[in-house]
């Protein structure tokens, strides 16, 4: 099968350093989760987060997304960074796609171009989001992360439920653009292929 090119628009930071985690321990409640991460995110980088399930991954990335997540440690980020976050759940996600793209103030005549190119049909576009299935719901969350013009992607398991082709579609993207980014996916192949470290 033929696929279209993805295209992405990854803006440059003023300083080659976007991000320091240092000795970062993440709760849930009184739980430690992870103990000790250190790491550093420099402009081109793209980092795999990997794990057993539990291990505080997704708190990982939820916490340099702002998010108030429990712990304790160091993280140091520009506040001028701009991040684009795709997330793990789906649940939710409902409305239109035109809603959906008013809400993220992204181009909607774009955001519906890169959802065909990952192979929506056009009377895909005039259902409620809610009634998608899984797969469909994490390309519309992927597709309005690359009309996102930001510094660094986040990307927690982007490729749930996502078919073959596509998955071919968002490597090549990855591999051609070199976007900065943090992602976490199970999928062995993929991420040895995509993370620098």
């Amino acid at each position: 099968e033929n696929s279209a090119e993805l295209k992405l628009s990854p803006l440059k930071f003023h300083t080659p350093n976007l991000i320091t985690v240092n000795k970062l321990n993440v709760f849930y409640g009184e739980k430690r989760v992870c103990e000790n991460i250190s790491f550093s995110v420099n402009e081109g980088d793209r980092i795999s987060i990997s794990g057993k399930n539990g291990s505080g991954k997704s708190s990982i990335l939820k916490l340099i997304c702002g998010e108030n997540i429990s712990y304790t440690g160091d993280v140091f980020m520009n506040k001028q960074l701009k991040i684009s976050y795709v997330q793990q759940n789906t649940e939710s996600l409902s409305g239109s796609l035109v809603e959906y793209a008013g809400k993220y103030g992204i181009d909607l005549s774009l955001f519906l171009a890169i959802l065909r190119k990952l192979d929506f049909s056009r009377s895909q576009f005039e259902k409620d989001i809610l009634f998608f299935s899984e797969g469909q719901k994490k390309k519309v969350l992927i597709a309005r992360s690359l009309c996102e013009k930001v510094h660094l992607y986040i990307w927690d398991e982007p490729l749930n439920f996502i078919d073959l082709i596509s998955r071919m579609q968002i490597e090549k993207l990855i591999l051609e653009y070199k976007p900065t980014i943090i992602f976490v996916e199970h999928d062995k192949f993929f991420t040895d292929n995509i993370a620098t470290n």
